[in-house]
């Protein structure tokens, strides 16, 4: 009943919500990859050197979203999702029709900056800020927009790049956003900011979490899984080479966990309004962390499989568990502030775990072992949070 309350009465805000997380993708590297052969012979760029310029880009996104990101708490939100979405339509526009290179990475940076970064800040703010009793239902709403992306748009590009041009075809997904966000923009049901901005020279009011040692005790729990699936991601020809499997099995374990993902967003906020997020935050990882025993001890199709849908089911709960533990921790007026410093920590670890993973690979460590070195991970910021989270059950 739970959803189909939000549905019938806030699905304005939900749809609002929702469509920020599928316009992100336009700036995910599960859709940027889909163009990296095109993207790279139009910047004048090797395979490697592209992943190089996209690894510093993405570096300088993060930056980028823990400086403005907290305007959200002072900036109403359509304000705030006009200037997102100007600015990566802009970058798509610039990445695909700029005739010199330093614009075209102007493009892309804002492509990742707007996409990545800014579009589901937008999105799980909207909803983990604006709702209480039913705040784990809607952020598991939320987070299906991301699901339908990364399930939907593949397959579509390869079906639509048979008639359309590379180009062409990024113009088209900026025209279908544009009409999409367009009834929105204009009669959404849109909240006001719950904050004021700073004045000019006055520091910002409100929690500074880099200082603060609870933020740092819960951060490896929440960058557990970004790190981790990454390197599976990047490498998984090592990865189905090691277990003994093969591509094609990695190829249909991918689909597996896109369909996880499902039952793990809204089982995960069903029960995160049902029991609390800090009792979820204990359990949620269970999935993966089996997944990790099962692929380390049998290895083999079912190796992969296990990781993906292990993986799914955890990446389609954390984000209202998540959430909620950051409204819990801070508050919901603060929840920009936090949640950018979460997002820009996130885009730091996942450009620098494929660099710690492929030095560990050049020194001859076995996927087996890396495996167990995220087990390990995992243990340790399951253990490292426990403080904080029993500090926040005892203040309920």
């Amino acid at each position: 009943m739970g959803y189909r309350l939000l549905l019938r009465d806030h699905r304005g805000l939900i749809g609002i919500a929702f469509l920020a997380m599928f316009t992100s993708s336009l700036g995910q590297s599960f859709f940027i990859g889909l163009f990296q052969a095109p993207l790279s012979e139009r910047l004048g760029l090797t395979a490697g050197q592209f992943g190089t310029t996209y690894a510093l880009v993405t570096l300088v996104a993060g930056f980028a979203v823990l400086r403005l990101g907290p305007a959200i708490d002072w900036i109403p939100p359509r304000r705030f999702a006009l200037m997102v979405l100007g600015g990566l339509l802009g970058g798509a526009l610039l990445l695909t029709l700029s005739p010199w290179w330093g614009l075209g990475l102007l493009g892309l940076g804002l492509v990742r900056f707007c996409g990545q970064g800014m579009m589901p800040h937008l999105g799980n703010t909207l909803a983990g800020r604006e709702f209480t009793e039913l705040r784990g239902r809607a952020l598991g709403l939320t987070s299906l927009g991301i699901m339908l992306g990364e399930t939907a748009l593949p397959p579509l590009v390869a079906v639509l790049l048979l008639w359309l041009g590379w180009r062409e075809l990024w113009w088209l997904f900026v025209l279908v956003l544009s009409l999409l966000w367009l009834p929105l923009l204009l009669r959404g049901p849109w909240p006001g900011a719950p904050g004021k901005r700073p004045a000019r020279g006055q520091r910002q009011d409100g929690p500074r979490p880099f200082r603060e040692v609870r933020f740092w005790r819960l951060l490896p729990l929440l960058m557990i899984l970004p790190v981790t699936m990454t390197g599976l991601f990047i490498y998984q020809a090592q990865l189905t080479a090691d277990l003994g499997s093969s591509l094609a099995t990695y190829a249909l374990a991918l689909t597996g966990m896109g369909l996880a993902k499902l039952p793990g967003a809204l089982l995960g906020g069903r029960f995160v309004d049902r029991l609390g997020p800090v009792r979820l935050a204990r359990l949620y990882l269970l999935p993966f962390a089996l997944a990790l025993g099962v692929a380390m001890l049998m290895g083999g199709h079912l190796g992969v499989w296990a990781l993906m849908v292990g993986g799914g089911l955890a990446m389609g709960a954390q984000e209202p568990i998540a959430t909620s533990v950051l409204v819990r921790t801070w508050g919901a007026e603060h929840l920009g502030t936090v949640r950018a410093t979460q997002s820009a920590c996130m885009v730091f670890s996942t450009g620098l775990a494929p660099a710690v993973l492929g030095i560990a690979l050049d020194l001859g460590a076995s996927f087996t072992a890396i495996l167990g070195g995220m087990l390990a991970f995992l243990l340790i910021g399951w253990w490292l949070a426990q403080g904080v989270l029993t500090t926040l059950k005892a203040a309920r």
